[in-house]
């Protein structure tokens, strides 16, 4: 066969594997057997065998290759991948509906609900036509790049066609992004005798392997639940029709105009849900106006205009052989029972939170009880209820300690809280708490100091507070038990590496009570500098977005201790170089720069400090991926590059690359800089 007809026919082939792709994966039926398409497949094959220069990246004999990846690289998402706040009962579901109310007071509320099935939560990018890039979730900001392993999954097209979409829509966008769930069915994973106690977890776990051949050999599946791309939808439900004409599955979910119809709906699957081929551990509702869905935000890490609406929780029954209570880094007391080991929902569970005196009362729970543990979604497992007719009357009562038991302090509790709570802020207990806290992963995140490290320091009184860490040296080290040289050098030099931190991870790491990550980078972005937080007053502090009177409060007492402010200048001698926020705006987000030649308005290191604080990336070198190429006085062989890549004019956009002069630039900053400081 000659070259050009090599090529007609591996064109027409990859055409008709793909069709019974769609109707296998998408539609559910097939027109010819797995036979016949391995056989298409196969054909395929020997023909680009014959020639290579005619392979693409789109063909489906590519879905599994390449080499095993020494590690993941990081994605950073263009929107963040956000999770979904749980509510558990009809009670919470209406009084997210007056919350959402409240806030849109003049809008029409309709609902779209869907599945939600438990899976791994992934983002697929699509450039002119072809799957490019496919990340995880990670932070919600940042993921890994795991496209080989999700190319191995059949259900997700490598290319996506318009099928009938073009005809209503016109062309697909150059820049499609799809999220979803990959998942594996519950008659697959009984297949599999591992270490895994899930579908879902298996699903992650295979998508996380560094070897794509790995994934490959798991019967994996991806269903489609979003369309970032602007392709003219206005409303959610009909994202879920697109979906499958650009080849994905997806639920078809149901629209629900009013609270009866999410609770009928939440039913009929309940009904359904064990005859499902996937889990599912409850319904997804989003507000299906796409423009009020966008208006109502973001609290938090969770948009304001969804809701999981979960089932019933998973539970169990074992005994209660103890209650203890632990002293939080705040100085909350938080009962804990102690059970006989028990497994929930594929997990083993020693022990439940008990939340607080008020619940055990309310439960009328005692040692010795036999108890009914349920894990709610992924949280905490909690005592749901009593067994009391198998009460055998050896049960203890427990008596909530009106000290602490760390210190001794007289235990307080605040009006109109149910939590009690150490007001000794030099506890033990509470300032052990508050180094784990400290040096964890989302705060100072020193490698190689963990709590049983940060226990065996506090017990040989080398550290009793968080600035006692930076005074650590090799020598205070190497006595202590399991501390060889090399052991000793890493930490120190871990430490030391810690001192470069961003302001919001060290206003967080002070741990300020309800002064979680998002709250601290919005008081980082706000103010700037942990000096000028702390000198604000309440109301100044109440002008920075999702600070509350609460929040607001509990920010200026801490910072009205001077123990606390002593702990902070203590820091900052130490050495510590806290970055000022990454940036003020968004404007730029997703954008690349470079500069070439030098500026007269401005230093090279200025411009790109401007760029950076409005969201925007700077390249050292003009390529593909460059967005903008800044150009100034005497500009060197960046501009020569540029032109090779095909930019011959200024202020033309060829190739995704758009030659500026330092005044369209300044231009450009005038506009932008119009956002909050």
């Amino acid at each position: 066969m000659k070259r050009q007809e090599a090529k007609k026919r591996i064109e027409k082939l990859k055409k008709v594997i793909d069709h019974h792709r769609y109707l296998y994966h998408v539609l559910d039926r097939e027109e010819i057997s797995d036979a016949a398409l391995d056989s298409l497949k196969h054909e395929l094959q020997r023909l680009e065998q014959q020639f290579p220069e005619l392979i693409t990246r789109d063909s489906p004999t590519q879905r599994v290759g390449g080499e095993p990846l020494k590690e993941f690289n990081k994605v950073k998402h263009s929107l963040p991948m956000l999770s979904i706040e749980d509510i558990f009962s009809e009670e919470e579901l209406q009084y997210w509906e007056n919350y959402l109310k409240r806030l849109e007071p003049k809008a029409e509320l309709e609902y779209f609900v869907e599945l939600k099935i438990d899976g791994f939560a992934v983002s697929l990018l699509y450039k002119k036509g072809v799957f490019t890039i496919g990340s995880t979730r990670g932070d919600g900001k940042t993921g890994e790049d795991v496209t080989q392993n999700l190319k191995t999954i059949e259900s997700i097209p490598l290319k996506i066609e318009p099928r009938p979409f073009s005809k209503e829509r016109g062309k697909i966008p150059d820049i499609v992004e799809i999220r979803g769930e990959v998942y594996m069915e519950k008659k697959d994973f009984e297949k599999f005798s591992s270490a895994y106690s899930n579908p879902r977890n298996l699903a992650a776990g295979s998508i996380r392997q560094l070897d794509p051949k790995l994934a490959a050999s798991r019967p994996l599946k991806f269903l489609a639940y979003d369309i970032l791309t602007d392709t003219g939808q206005t409303v959610h439900s009909e994202e879920h029709r697109i979906l499958p004409k650009l080849g994905f599955k997806a639920d078809p979910g149901r629209i629900c105009r009013n609270l009866s119809d999410i609770i009928n709906f939440k039913r009929e699957i309940e009904k359904k849900r064990e005859k499902l081929p996937y889990q599912i551990d409850g319904i997804v509702i989003n507000v299906n106006d796409n423009a009020v869905f966008k208006k109502l935000g973001v609290a938090g890490k969770s948009p304001r205009g969804a809701r999981a609406l979960k089932f019933s929780p998973k539970q169990a029954t074992t005994r209660i052989s103890d209650i203890k209570v632990q002293v939080g880094r705040t100085g909350a007391i938080t009962p804990v029972a102690i059970l006989e080991p028990v497994e929930v929902g594929g997990t083993t569970i020693t022990r439940a939170t008990l939340h607080n005196e008020d619940e055990i009362k309310r439960l009328g729970v005692k040692m010795g009880d036999t108890v009914i543990v349920e894990r709610a979604g992924d949280v905490i497992p909690s005592i749901a209820g009593v067994l009391l007719k198998l009460r055998s009357g050896k049960e203890k009562e427990f008596h909530f300690p009106k000290s602490c038991p760390r210190c001794g302090r007289d235990l307080i509790r605040p009006a109109g809280e149910a939590i009690w709570r150490c007001p000794n802020s030099d506890c033990p207990a509470r300032k052990r708490e508050n180094l784990y806290h400290f040096t964890s992963k989302k705060s100072f995140d020193i490698e190689g100091l963990g709590p049983k490290i940060i226990d065996q320091l506090v017990d040989e009184n080398l550290i009793s507070q968080a600035p006692d860490i930076f005074q650590l040296k090799e020598g205070d080290l190497l006595p202590l038990e399991r501390f060889a040289e090399r052991k000793a050098e890493n930490l120190i030099r871990a430490i030391e590496k810690s001192k470069k931190i961003t302001l919001s991870k060290f206003i967080f790491a002070l741990g300020i009570r309800h002064v979680g990550e998002e709250t601290a980078m919005d008081l980082a972005e706000y103010f700037g500098g942990v000096k000028k937080i702390e000198k604000a007053s309440k109301e100044e502090l109440e002008k920075s977005p999702d600070v509350g009177p609460k929040v607001s409060e509990s920010i200026y007492n801490w910072f009205q201790k001077k123990q606390n402010l002593e702990v902070v200048d203590d820091l900052v001698k130490s050495g510590m170089e806290i970055l000022p926020p990454p940036k003020i705006g968004k404007k730029l987000e997703g954008k690349t720069f470079a500069l070439t030649g030098s500026l007269k308005t401005m230093t090279r290191d200025e411009a790109k400090e401007k760029i950076r604080l409005l969201g925007g990336n700077v390249a050292e070198s003009a390529s593909k991926q460059t967005d903008y190429l800044i150009v100034g006085e005497n500009p060197g062989s960046k501009l020569e590059k540029a032109k090779k890549l095909g930019i011959k004019k200024l202020g033309i956009k060829i190739l995704g690359i758009k030659i500026i002069e330092e005044k369209e630039f300044l231009i450009m900053l005038s506009k932008l800089f119009n956002v909050r400081h």
